[in-house]
């Protein structure tokens, strides 16, 4: 077996449905053909293949169907220009149900190593969403009403970073009955008074 193959791969194909083998085998072929650096592994319970650290493209079996997709970003629009848009399945050409759905051998090649380029250019392979400012999670009327009353956990508690604040607030209003959430709410005063996180007994592990 050569180093570059992954023997989860060959245990997938051999699990896979019997119309699903072949395709698998075939395009497995030929992304190593394309870019002989090409290394294998699985991610998210099916094959990928990654080229240094970044991701290639990846493949998959169905019930009925298999997948196949390149990771780059810049493969959309390149698949695009081709009419390919793999808009009806997970991946980039689409449900692939037999030979029949797949392309030929010397364009499966050519996107591949399109892909790798693109890799190796260096250009972004997937757009960061924009993030706006986390959302503070809201101060149930109980909890707001028990820091008023005590200076010393409402100095606490206003000075944590909103991640802590939460994890004080999801206590609190998980509790399922409403003793429970009393006691929560007074111990939480009482950590908060002391300048403990909600996670404190386990700072130290």
């Amino acid at each position: 077996m050569s180093p570059r193959t992954d023997p989860r791969i060959d245990a997938y194909i051999e699990k896979s449905a019997a119309f699903a083998q072949p395709i698998l085998r075939r395009l497995r072929a030929l992304v190593h053909r394309a870019c002989p650096e090409a290394t294998e592994t699985m991610k998210w319970s099916h094959p990928h293949f990654e080229q240094g650290d970044a991701i290639l493209c990846s493949m998959a079996a169905f019930k009925e169907h298999c997948a196949f997709g390149f990771w780059h970003q810049g493969m959309e629009k390149i698949l695009a220009a081709e009419g390919v848009t793999g808009k009806d399945a997970r991946g980039s050409m689409g449900r692939i149900t037999g030979p029949k759905d797949l392309p030929s051998d010397a364009t499966v090649l050519r996107w591949v190593r399109e892909a790798a380029k693109l890799n190796a250019s260096g250009a972004p392979v997937r757009p960061r969403p924009k993030r706006g400012p986390a959302k503070e999670a809201p101060v149930p009327a109980d909890f707001a009403a028990a820091l008023e009353k005590s200076a010393a956990a409402a100095k606490t508690f206003a000075g944590f970073s909103p991640s802590h604040r939460k994890e004080y607030i999801e206590w609190i209003t998980e509790a399922k009955r409403e003793e429970t959430r009393q006691t929560r709410v007074a111990t939480t005063i009482g950590w908060l008074g002391e300048g403990k996180p909600r996670n404190w007994k386990y700072l130290n592990c």
